[in-house]
């Protein structure tokens, strides 16, 4: 049974090859994945390793863990199961507006701008036919 690795703290300009070389050190690599930031299409610093077996993983664990690479020190460990999330909704985390619309600048009650308060112009209600 094979085992995935997390691996992070790497550097930026890592390719996957580079990685497959390094593990293959340990034992036999079953496939490598670096994760990329879908808008920039950069390496996010960390990924993933799959190793053919649970020795060649302890073993590369023990061998790569906090071990320089390019100038930083590797992060280790057998990745943990992905978490389940709620579906997003699209509409963002709650903060913001909502659906009310977007905000007009409120009037002094004078002169220009609406009145959000009468809804006429000018602070004025013309709808009452009264003299003011």
């Amino acid at each position: 049974m094979s085992t995935r690795l997390y691996v992070g703290n790497l550097p930026f300009s890592t390719i996957e090859g580079d990685l497959e070389t390094l593990f293959n050190e340990a034992g036999p690599v079953k496939g490598v994945e670096i994760v990329m930031d879908k808008f920039t299409g950069r390496s996010r610093g960390f990924g993933f390793v799959e190793m053919a077996d649970q020795g060649g993983a302890d073993k590369a664990v023990s061998i790569f863990h906090g071990k320089d690479f390019n100038g930083r020190p590797l992060v280790v460990n057998e990745a943990r199961p992905r978490e389940e999330r709620p579906p997003r909704s699209g509409y963002g985390d709650g903060g913001g507006r909502g659906f009310d619309g977007p905000r007009r600048p409120r009037s002094g009650g004078g002169g220009q701008g609406r009145s959000h308060d009468r809804g006429g112009f000018g602070g004025r209600d013309d709808r009452s036919g009264g003299d003011y």
